[in-house]
């Protein structure tokens, strides 16, 4: 029988979202010995009920990085943990009802073999289109780590009570560069194809096998340069195939629509649409829930969009109105787990004669930063034999990794003095690196700090409360050279852009670059003890893959890190590593957590200017230059 318009038949679909939820289910740091993170999943189920509750016909999908990145998945989830009932993330979102989840580049962290075995009791299909086991001549004839697309049959109401069927195409797509980032798992097993090119080739697919809409699970962000850089954040130009109805993005643990992409071509805030395709992206840590709806007009030549409506909904609007509550019947489901990744949190480790905080390692050669690069070094030395080690100067590149930004004022780490547990072992090193060591010259030491520099604004002498940090470079990008001291000046326009591609500039902002008190000799080979995701090319660095290595392993740095703090002695020295260059009459301003105020001593010795804080609930401090 023949339709007669589209707007006689009409059907409003929702589509939710969550994303980078990376562990943070239950609303409990267990770094900070269980205080309320004000987010996570069990907040969001909240909100998934009332999104549910709102509109008949919806669907809920996870566009990844939900199986790394907290203890309770990370210790507790793991095979040597004690913990023998499910795994967490994957019982809470069964519980969820999922309808279909994609992958992001954290789901290899642990290796392919530990991924397929925890997806193996998933109640919802995975997909993802562009991790590889076998390559074809085209994308069309890859064979995949799990599905390359899925097509979704649902029967949905329509405006006046009629029931339709749909066939709801969905492809999972992640940054290519996982094959870089993991590549101790990931080589001779799994390869990539680009996010843009692989779309352009399956979806034309989906729709031939019967999609009547299709729905792209993209781990990946917004920006304009993407597809001409690296198709790490490649929404803009996955809107651009012909085809994709709806994007849901993530990644970039930013939130869309909002002003985190303000004034970028091709975004709409306003509706919610990157280059009139739907889109929404959903924050990070379960920050957000994604909601987007679509209205659906049916013709002779089949569905079509004909609207939509883009919203992220917090789950801590903004103060003083409290977080949603979360939900009742998820945590008692994960009561057990929770317990476990107490009491395993609780394994004492070793005793800190002084405490540390990284609430200053943006602006100081910080303690944690340096106890790290040492945890690393003392490793080597156990592991490598020693005539190896004897032939090189050995220096360690470490960062910190709970630094502010985008994890909020709370996300800092602190150590107080006093007994040691895995707890703060979890929280100094929050990733699963493995410790590598490579040769490089005092010329590719220098390159590697002037990389590292980029995460400061340039500054003009003589002028004050200028701000000091540029927002688009991750602080646990900003890499420390234990074993080296330098200046960094701050007046010199950086030779590096955040994503690490040159500038135009060929000044250094590294000066004073020594290596036991000598300034250093270029050509000099040194050993560096690093981690696998700097090795080969992870954050502004370039990829060592063809660097004479020394070690590479599977070992986790947090072994390095545990095996540190059980000898613990003494204070953590961190001075002469770095400092800024003296600019007389010049000052800068930058954020921080206001639990440095806890900590008068540090704020005295920078001879620090509290400035009080901003809407965000970060402390403004300025500093003399």
């Amino acid at each position: 029988m023949p339709y007669r318009t589209d707007a006689q038949i009409t059907v409003e679909l929702r589509l939710l979202e969550t994303t980078d939820v990376h562990g943070q289910i239950l609303p409990v740091d267990y770094l900070t010995n269980g205080k309320d993170t004000g987010a996570g999943l069990a907040r969001i189920a909240t909100l998934i009920k009332q999104a549910r509750r709102e509109a008949e016909n919806c669907l809920l999908f996870d566009t990844g990085d939900f199986l790394q990145g907290a203890p309770l998945i990370d210790a507790t989830g793991q095979s040597d943990s004690g913990w023998t009932g499910p795994h967490p993330a994957i019982e809470a979102m069964n519980a969820l009802a999922y309808d279909a989840v994609g992958l992001g580049n954290h789901e290899f962290n642990f290796g392919v073999d530990w991924l397929l075995a925890t997806l193996s009791s998933a109640a919802f299909p995975v997909t993802c289109a562009n991790a590889i086991r076998t390559p074809g001549q085209t994308p069309q004839h890859d064979e995949t780590l799990v599905s390359q697309y899925l097509i979704i049959d649902r029967t949905l109401r329509d405006k006046v009570g009629r029931m339709h069927r749909l066939r709801i195409g969905v492809i999972g797509l992640l940054p290519p560069q996982i094959t870089h980032w993991d590549r101790f798992h990931l080589e001779n097993r799994v390869v990539s194809r680009p996010i843009e090119a692989t779309a352009r080739a399956l979806v034309p697919k989906i729709r031939a096998e019967g999609a009547d809409i299709v729905v792209a699970l993209a781990h990946t962000g917004i920006e304009l340069q993407a597809p001409f850089v690296s198709e790490e954040n490649a929404a803009l130009a996955l809107a651009d195939v012909p085809g994709i109805d709806a994007i849901l993005a993530g990644h970039s643990h930013l939130v869309f629509p909002s002003s985190d992409h303000a004034l970028i071509e091709g975004v709409d805030n306003e509706r919610g649409r990157l280059r009139n395709v739907p889109a929404v992206m959903a924050g990070a840590h379960g920050s957000h829930l994604g909601v987007l709806d679509l209205t659906l007009h049916k013709s002779q030549e089949g569905w079509t969009v004909a609207s939509s409506k883009a919203e992220a909904r917090a789950v801590a609007p903004e103060r003083p109105h409290p977080p949603v509550v979360p939900d009742p019947d998820l945590c008692a489901l994960l009561e057990p787990a929770h317990q476990a990744t107490s009491a395993l949190m609780q394994k004492p480790l070793g005793h800190n004669p002084d405490g540390m905080h990284t609430y200053l390692s943006m602006v100081r050669s910080d303690p944690v930063v340096q106890l790290i690069a040492r945890a690393q070094r003392d490793a080597l030395y156990r592991i490598v034999p020693e005539e190896t080690l004897n032939d090189y100067p050995v220096v360690s590149a470490a960062s910190a990794f709970r630094t502010g930004g985008r994890g909020g004022p709370a996300h800092f780490t602190i150590i107080p003095a006093g007994p040691l547990t895995l707890r703060h072992a979890s929280d100094i090193y929050a990733f699963p690196n493995t410790l590598c060591a490579l040769i490089l010259t005092g010329r590719q030491l220098w390159d590697w700090l002037e990389r590292a520099a980029a995460y400061f604004n340039q500054v003009v002498p003589g002028v004050p409360d200028q701000p000091l940090i540029n927002p688009f470079f991750p602080g646990h990008h900003f890499d420390v050279i234990d074993g080296l001291s330098y200046e960094i000046d701050l007046s010199t326009p950086s030779r590096y852009c955040p994503d690490g591609t040159r500038t135009s500039h060929k000044e250094h902002r590294i000066v004073n670059l020594r290596h036991e008190a000598q300034p250093i000799d270029m050509e000099q080979e040194f050993i560096v003890a690093t981690n696998n995701f700097r090795l080969h090319g992870g954050a502004p660095y370039a990829s060592r893959e063809n660097i004479r290595r020394v070690y590479k392993s599977h070992f986790p740095v947090i072994e390095a890190v545990k095996g540190k703090l059980r000898v613990m002695d003494k204070a953590v020295d961190a001075q002469g590593a770095w400092r800024f260059r003296s600019l007389p009459g010049t000052s800068v301003v930058f954020e921080t957590g206001p639990g440095l105020r806890e900590f008068p001593e540090d704020i005295n010795a920078l001879c620090l200017s509290d400035l009080g804080d901003t809407d965000a609930g970060f402390a403004r401090f300025r500093m003399e230059l």
